[in-house]
């Protein structure tokens, strides 16, 4: 008799997309990344509920949900504990930190997301380790960030990423690093590398240029 196997504990390769995951989560239960088409998402795995470092990084991130929520953009967190214990985490940090997390929890007490998503590592046991998957509204896995257990996320940095993508796809530019505070180029973006000799030659008389392979603009937006 055929039984099915049990899915592989591979990370996802950035362009693919997202896998279809029916998860439950402590605001319904939801079909990804369907269920947020034409947003962008930020799905992050924690190691538990009560622990101080994780608590920290929610706070972090319910405090600044309207940012996220101008970006055009949803979170949704995830662990393998099951969604009573999401629910009294949450009223806790709600009762004991003066935060409310509004973005929906993934009960993953069985595993299947983490281990179909890669965020449990050799090691460290059950616990899922703190991954953060950047989804565009077209349901593709646009960025995979990966910190150990003992390492809180930036919350700056997931949001300037996003901010980052966004702008890419807007202008089919590159951002240059720690952007908008590049110490070259300051908050400019790069154009495009020339791909013929035409080209090339024409990019040699770009005002904002190092060389042709190497041009920059000022963008209105940022």
């Amino acid at each position: 008799m055929h039984q099915e196997s049990e899915p592989k504990n591979n990370i996802p390769l950035l362009g693919e997309r997202l896998p279809e995951l029916h998860v439950v989560t402590t605001r319904g239960a939801k079909v990804l990344p369907r269920y947020y088409k034409g947003k962008w998402i930020v799905l992050f795995s924690h190691p538990a509920d009560f622990t101080p470092v994780c608590t920290t990084e929610f706070t972090a991130l319910a405090k600044r949900i309207d940012e996220f929520r101008e970006l055009n953009t949803e979170l949704i967190g995830l662990s393998m504990d099951q969604v009573f214990s999401h629910i009294k985490w949450l009223e806790w940090i709600k009762e004991k930190m003066g935060i409310e997390v509004t973005f929906p929890v993934i009960a993953d007490n069985k595993g299947r997301v983490a281990t179909r998503l890669g965020m449990l590592q050799p090691g460290k046991g059950s616990n899922t380790v703190r991954a953060v998957f950047i989804i565009d509204p077209n349901g593709f896995i646009r960025q995979i960030l990966y910190y150990p257990q003992e390492v809180g996320r930036n919350t700056n940095e997931i949001l300037r990423s996003l901010k980052a993508l966004q702008l890419a796809d807007k202008h089919n530019v590159s951002t240059p690093a720690d952007w908008p505070n590049n110490d070259t180029i300051e908050d400019q973006v790069i154009l495009p590398t020339a791909t013929d000799v035409d080209s090339a030659e024409e990019r040699k008389t770009c005002k904002d240029s190092f060389d042709w392979w190497f041009c920059y603009t000022k963008l209105e937006e940022k």
